[in-house]
């Protein structure tokens, strides 16, 4: 546990300097090279509020990783058949290949149902596409625990998850960009790239729930999610947030989740608002609710 909550064995503490160089790099291609003049730029207020609430994550991943530590710890010791070798060069690449996939699947899940939106919604607020908005960080991590169960019953220690996730977390941050357009076509065809997540962060119909690789975008191909980038898109929800109020941000689609149950007429509504998808309303039927 002692590890675990060292910020010097999280990677993403050594990637936090290269995120800031990175953004004034952005910021200095943006004012003085040719681009996109359609380029989204970046906006002090939205900038800064991404800032917070990437701060803010901080604290919750932390909680997060104590809450979950226990509960993976006690089934890799207990329950896995066997316990993979963590000084193989091989581990590595299986750690970081197999919590991706259990992230796609994670993604696709908060994007698909709505409670999950509540808690993902807020990483997709932004109209900006930029390196600032990489740092637009949830508050609500909790549904990865479920999709993280299978890894520690596999065999993988449960600090080495931790640790591939940092990496996924700073592989994400570099994809979050205009100003790279479409990469070299085997790059492409198996990466995650701005171009692919860019059309995630789009809110135009076509874009819409696509894309949802971390690092790896052959899931998107594999399971039918992959669309790939064709026109500039929309950022943001769709519809407009009109805040930069953090709790707003983070916890407004909780609220009104609650205000939404609380009102419902009947247990299938009630299931409708907490497990349908974003923007689940009852059918209107000869005016009343079926």
């Amino acid at each position: 546990m002692h590890d675990l909550l060292d910020p010097m064995k999280n990677p993403v503490t050594y990637a936090i300097p290269f995120f800031l160089l990175t953004i004034l790099i952005e910021l200095a291609a943006l004012k003085w090279l040719d681009h996109d003049d359609n380029a989204s730029g970046y906006y002090a207020r939205d900038t800064r509020t991404s800032m917070s609430m990437g701060l803010g994550s901080i604290f919750f991943l932390t909680a997060f990783k104590v809450g979950s530590f226990f509960v993976f710890n006690a089934i890799y010791v207990h329950l896995a058949p066997y316990q993979l070798p963590t000084d193989t060069w091989w581990y590595w690449l299986l750690v970081i290949f197999g919590l991706d996939f259990f992230y796609y699947w994670n993604h696709r899940f908060v994007h698909r149902v709505n409670i999950g939106w509540a808690a993902h919604q807020a990483h997709h607020s932004s109209e900006y596409m930029n390196f600032g908005t990489a740092l637009r960080q949830k508050w609500n991590p909790w549904f990865e625990f479920f999709f993280w169960l299978p890894l520690p019953f596999l065999g993988f220690a449960p600090w080495t998850l931790y640790v591939s996730f940092g990496f996924n977390l700073i592989y994400q941050f570099f994809v979050h960009t205009e100003l790279v357009d479409k990469m070299w076509r085997p790059i492409e065809l198996v990466m995650n790239t701005p171009s692919h997540h860019r059309v995630h962060h789009g809110s135009d119909p076509e874009y819409l729930d696509k894309n949802y690789a971390g690092i790896f975008i052959v899931w998107d191909r594999l399971f039918g999610t992959f669309v790939a980038e064709k026109q500039r898109p929309t950022y943001g929800l769709t519809k407009a947030v009109e805040t930069f109020n953090l709790l707003e941000l983070e916890y407004g689609d909780y609220a009104q989740i609650v205000r939404n149950v609380r009102h419902a007429g009947s247990l299938r509504e009630r299931l409708g608002y907490l497990l349908g998808p974003p923007g689940w309303e009852p059918e209107v039927t000869n005016g009343t609710n079926r």
